[in-house]
Formats: structure tokens, sequence, C-alpha cells
């Protein structure tokens, strides 16, 4: 009995150490913030704005953005924050979507723009061969846990 609540009791502790370890991670190795000089460039730019909010239906006290986004045929930038976590990348979607099931179900159709390393105030680049016109909405999503973070409407 004493080996079998020894073992349950380390499987544990590398259960809450490895939980720890993937959300502490991120936050350790990400890169400086956008600095709001920065952005200001880009917001006046930007032909569409949005918000992310934390009361959507699938973001929850681990998986939220909160902010401004300023859409613009270069660049989307976010005044704001968004949980920690890996592996985020941002997405232009053809429909707004508030959870999981919403973008799995569009993410064929979505266009993928590239990684967000930081937490606060960020900039990912629009290709040039991406027409932000054809799509409505940008998606946060977590690809390797398939965890959906946050979305805005812009049109």
């Amino acid at each position: 009995m004493k080996k079998l609540l020894l073992i349950c009791s380390h499987v544990a502790a590398l259960a809450i150490g490895f939980g720890l370890g993937v959300y502490f991670l991120p936050i350790l190795t990400a890169p400086e913030a956008v600095k709001a000089e920065a952005l200001k460039s880009l917001v006046g730019q930007a032909a569409f704005s949005a918000k992310f909010r934390k009361d959507l239906k699938g973001s929850d006290f681990l998986h939220w953005g909160e902010g401004t986004l300023s859409i613009g045929p270069k660049a989307i930038a976010l005044q704001g924050r968004v949980s920690p976590g890996p592996d985020y990348k941002l997405y232009l979607a053809p429909e707004y979507v508030e959870d999981k099931e919403g973008f799995l179900r569009v993410k064929g159709r979505s266009v993928r723009l590239g990684d967000v390393k930081t937490f606060e105030n960020f900039i990912v680049p629009v290709p040039g061969s991406v027409d932000i016109g054809r799509y409505t909405a940008v998606v946060l999503w977590c690809e390797t846990f398939s965890m959906f973070i946050s979305a805005a409407k812009y049109r």
C-alpha cells in the first residue's frame, strides 16, 4: 500500500510539473512586447478594426484575448493582451466564430497568417497574396493543443 501511495504521489507531482512547464515556458521564452510607437503607425493604416473580448463562448480563464485589433493589408496589430500559451497562430476566417467547434468548421477555408509569440501588443504580417477583404474575422488559435483562444469580427 505504501509503494502504491508513493508511486501515485510521484506521478501526480510529475503531471503538475509538466502542466506548469507547458503554461510557464512560453511566458519565460516570449520576446519583448511590441512598443506602442510601432503600433501607432499600423493603426493609422488599418482598413478595419475589431475587438478581442474575454467573454466569448469558447474562451475561459486560461484561453482568452482582450484588446483592439487593427487589420490592414500589410499587417494585423493587437493593442491588448492574450493569455499565455504555446504555439499560437493568427488566422483570417471567412465567418465569425466563438468557439473551437466553430473554428474547426471553417479552418479549411481560413488562412493562417503567422505566429503570435508575445502575449501583449503583437504585430503579425499579412502576406501580399492575402486579400483581407475576402475574410470577416480574426481568430487566435493554439495549434499544438487545438484550443480556441479568441476571435473578433471586423466585417
